[in-house]
């Protein structure tokens, strides 16, 4: 009997900590991306995953739904808010909810990467994480850049007057309908996962994206040149929604912000690594790069694109400008 006792006393003590550790709690996220596997964004965050599940000893751990498999982008954004899922990555169609986002991806706004990155850091960029979390409940954990976008299509279009009556397919951003429809397009909101069929069906006749996309997509089979409009500079922010964020103790916020700005290194070298040959992979697929006159194109919908802001966002418009040409 006293040896009977004393072997579940050592069992008890060995398998202790065991019982312990399962009793604790694992943190999983939902991830919705719209991009598919090949994406920088994707890779980022099965980076994240791993680093996440590193630090925290496999109790923060990401599911990770490519290619709109739970929803399209704006949806994801409700359902997070729903607490339904937990993190997606966004930008300019935060703007549906807040006004100033719609400086994310303001047709020939910001004109290098400089600018952008100035833009991004600076006070405007600090209003817009600011209103993604007291407005929309939403908490941006880091920023990734994309190439400027470009615009695809079966025939050349060097100016304005080259896109007269062409359907152009466009995200669901006010700015992006404005532009176009200044510029003599037809711009059609569309979710992206709609694209390619609509092209190869003639629904639309072109579209416009960052070249990662356009190759990603693989819209060499149904475009054939990519004109270099550069009309956006644009980023995207990697959020995740507040409640779910305060679900994890204070150690594993700190863990998961840290691990966030590990991600963004990260992306950032994928990008700049593939933006050095997306290219020459499209010409060898096909596609006809095509020099444009950016200035007609700019000067064609800038009025439209200013007078289409609120009274706020000209404020706003006027500042970053003026400061811009200040010595």
């Amino acid at each position: 009997m006293r040896k009977a006792i004393i072997f579940m006393l050592l069992l008890s003590v060995l398998l202790g900590p065991a019982c312990q550790q399962s009793e604790e709690e694992v943190f999983v996220f939902k991830v919705s991306l719209f991009v598919n596997e090949q994406d920088t964004w994707f890779q980022a965050f099965t980076y994240f995953d791993e680093i996440l599940r590193e630090r925290s000893e496999g109790r923060i751990r990401l599911e990770i739904y490519p290619s709109e498999q739970l929803a399209k982008e704006i949806e994801s954004i409700r359902l997070i808010q729903a607490g339904v899922i937990d993190m997606t990555v966004s930008g300019s169609l935060l703007s549906n909810w807040i006004e100033i986002a719609t400086f994310c991806e303001l047709p020939f706004f910001l004109t290098n990467a400089e600018e952008q990155s100035d833009f991004i850091q600076g006070p405007v960029g600090e209003k817009i994480e600011k209103a993604m979390l007291n407005e929309m409940g939403l908490r941006p954990i880091t920023y990734f850049i994309r190439g400027p976008r470009q615009l695809t299509s079966n025939k050349p279009v060097q100016t304005p007057e080259d896109l007269d009556g062409l359907i152009v397919r466009v995200p669901n951003v006010p700015a992006f309908v404005t532009a176009w429809a200044a510029m003599g397009a037809k711009p059609t909101p569309m979710a992206f996962s709609e694209v390619f069929t609509s092209l190869q069906q003639g629904t639309i006749d072109a579209q416009e994206n960052p070249l990662s996309l356009i190759y990603q997509a693989g819209f060499a089979e149904v475009q054939r040149y990519v004109n270099r409009t550069e009309h956006v500079m644009s980023w995207s922010y990697p959020i995740i929604g507040e409640a779910q964020f305060q679900q994890l103790p204070e150690e594993f916020q700190l863990i998961f912000m840290e691990a966030a700005e590990d991600m963004q290194k990260y992306e950032r070298q994928l990008l700049d690594e593939n933006e050095s040959r997306l290219e020459s992979l499209l010409q060898e697929k096909g596609m006809t790069f095509i020099e444009v006159d950016k200035v007609a194109f700019a000067e064609k919908c800038e009025e439209a694109i200013f007078e289409n802001l609120s009274a706020d966002m000209q404020s706003v418009y006027l500042q970053v400008i003026k400061e811009r040409e200040t010595p």
